[in-house]
């Protein structure tokens, strides 16, 4: 079993920044891929992003590729979503997600079996 916990959301101006945490309870936190989904009023939840269990390999929706960027301690068991030149678009909720360490790094959402409550991001323009 693993527990997430996001915070850092909130409400910024276009053009802005956030960073997101996620803090995971489990004694097993290096076994874990990693991953970052977003869901807006009336759509999908959607990838964000996602890190290997060792940090050494990322993946991002093209959405956010060059103004994200995604990063993991291992020894405080939480992960680190850096969120630059926002947009009134990456307005959602954003959920933490991990899935046991496989070959390959998931981004389907079906692929996470622990996922956190949720942290609201808000750009205004």
């Amino acid at each position: 079993q693993v527990q997430l916990v996001e915070s850092g959301g909130g409400l910024v101006q276009a053009g802005g920044s956030l960073r997101l945490s996620c803090a995971a309870a489990t004694r097993t936190f290096s076994g874990y891929t990693m991953g970052w989904f977003r869901q807006a009023p009336g759509k999908e939840r959607d990838f964000v992003a996602a890190i290997s269990w060792s940090g050494g390999n990322t993946y991002y929706a093209d959405s956010v590729k060059g103004r994200f960027t995604l990063s993991r301690d291992n020894a405080k068991n939480t992960v680190y979503l850096q969120m630059n030149s926002l947009k009134p678009e990456d307005t959602a909720v954003y959920y933490c997600a991990a899935k046991w360490s496989g070959r390959t790094i998931p981004t389907r959402r079906n692929e996470y079996g622990y996922w956190g409550q949720g942290t609201q991001v808000t750009i205004s323009s």
